[in-house]
């Protein structure tokens, strides 16, 4: 019989954190996508405009990319106190400093305005994005993957991770309508405003639905396990050094997992508004258009690959987006090189898709190789770590391989790399689908608890 804190809990009750972590996400992901296809388009022209179009883009890039340098900060500093004192908590907190950072970018001056004073605060509120992030997915999935059951985490676990392409989504179709309604010289003065302080009614919406729900009873049941161990024993170690002695493999096979994923998704949606525009004279509207139906597509495949991940296992779902997303960059590119909408299209909607087969697993895949009183912190280091080195300078790196050969074979080998890497990684994992998240949980004495079901023990 199941325990009550792995028993599912009532459809209503599940739906409802479900809908509120994915709202949450939704948010996040808007924020930060949101910069990224600004930085694309206009944050070159506004906040670097002595800059060749092509080094002013890589600088901007550079402002996108130290986000990714928060996140791993944002992880430590999040994932400790989301172990500490709950999910909830923290994923309101992460929510609030999101959303008030994109709706200062809002009211920025620019260069034109305050000269080098411009990109300096547009990158200490690129930082306040990434730390916020950083605590923000662990938060969200857990809060997930602890209230339902195994038999469906996979599926149920994946909802949240639609927020990145309904974040992605709802980005670029706000951009998309902006520059579509507006003139080039609007757009660039006041229009490219407008997004970023949307974000400020969005961040009240979320709250409202995120405040209220239910703290995880695993988290719950766990806290008070580790309470009454304090008593006798004295305190716990900290999170972070309880996840570096017992989980540090574990932590290695997710930021592995991470490349592929991480890398392939930002040339897919980031770098694509350049390529496209600069290399095969695609119009950014068209691009944006391109990215918007694809990432409606994306959104719709990812509860089908995790609800495929139930039934399969957790390895075989991300093995097939990281090797497919491998064998697909040379005819990504190639059609792109065309110029037509429809091959543009294609190329970006296949390549979602593919990744959406090692996004959607992701989430209970990571939940479940960690102990309860440390999976905030393990789950979130060895995604956002990982980040820095997939993520951060995917876009930066495409850019500079453009600009130094003229040619997208080195971007597409580039990827191409990362999924062998991602292959290596995945394959010497120990499947988890069938773990029980309240069994996998530390012992007293920090190691890992002997009472755990047959499926537990290859943790």
């Amino acid at each position: 019989m199941s325990s009550p804190a792995t028993a599912p809990p009532a459809p209503n009750n599940l739906k409802r954190i479900v809908a509120a972590s994915l709202i949450g996400t939704t948010i996040e992901w808007y924020d930060f996508f949101l910069y990224g296809s600004a930085a694309a388009l206009v944050f070159n022209k506004l906040f670097f405009p002595d800059s060749d179009p092509l080094v002013g883009t890589l600088l901007s890039f550079l402002t996108y990319a130290v986000g990714f340098a928060a996140r791993p900060l944002g992880a430590l500093v999040f994932g400790h106190y989301g172990d500490r004192l709950g999910r909830k908590k923290l994923l309101v907190l992460s929510l609030l400093m999101m959303g008030g950072a994109t709706f200062a970018i809002g009211l920025l001056p620019t260069h034109a305005t305050v000269g080098s004073a411009a990109p300096v605060l547009l990158t200490v509120l690129r930082l306040v994005q990434g730390f916020a992030l950083g605590g923000e997915w662990g938060g969200a999935v857990l809060l997930v993957s602890e209230h339902g059951d195994a038999r469906r985490r996979g599926f149920w676990a994946s909802w949240p991770q639609t927020g990145a392409p309904a974040g992605q989504l709802l980005a670029t179709g706000v951009l998309s309508l902006l520059t579509a309604v507006l003139s080039e010289s609007a757009f660039g003065a006041w229009g490219w405003r407008v997004p970023f302080l949307l974000s400020g009614v969005l961040v009240i919406v979320g709250l409202w639905i995120r405040l209220s729900v239910d703290e995880s009873p695993v988290f719950k049941q766990a806290l008070e396990r580790a309470e009454a161990r304090e008593a006798d024993a004295g305190p716990e170690r900290m999170p972070v050094v309880a996840v570096l002695r017992h989980h540090w493999r574990d932590v290695l096979v997710a930021m592995g997992a991470r490349m592929a994923e991480n890398i392939s998704y930002y040339v897919i949606t980031a770098f694509i508004l350049v390529y496209a525009t600069t290399s095969a004279g695609v119009s950014k509207q068209t691009a944006l258009n391109a990215v918007l139906i694809a990432s409606a597509v994306h959104f719709a495949v990812i509860p089908a690959w995790g609800a495929l991940s139930d039934r399969l296992g957790r390895r075989p779902v991300y093995l097939i987006g990281a090797v497919g997303v491998g064998l697909w960059m040379f005819p990504f590119f190639a059609l792109i090189d065309t110029g037509g909408f429809g091959s543009l299209l294609l190329a970006v909607t296949v390549g979602l898709v593919l990744h959406g087969a090692m996004y959607a697993p992701q989430a209970a895949f990571f939940s479940e190789m960690f102990a309860t009183r440390m999976r905030y912190s393990g789950a979130s280091i060895g995604a956002q770590f990982a980040s820095v080195a997939a993520g951060a300078p995917a876009p930066l790196i495409a850019t500079a391989l453009l600009a130094e050969h003229g040619s997208s074979t080195p971007i597409a080998l580039y990827v191409i790399a990362a999924s062998l890497l991602t292959v290596v990684a995945v394959a010497v994992a120990k499947e988890t689908r069938h773990r029980d998240l309240a069994d996998v949980a530390p012992s007293s004495d920090g190691e890992r608890s002997v009472g755990r079901t047959p499926a537990a023990r290859t943790f």
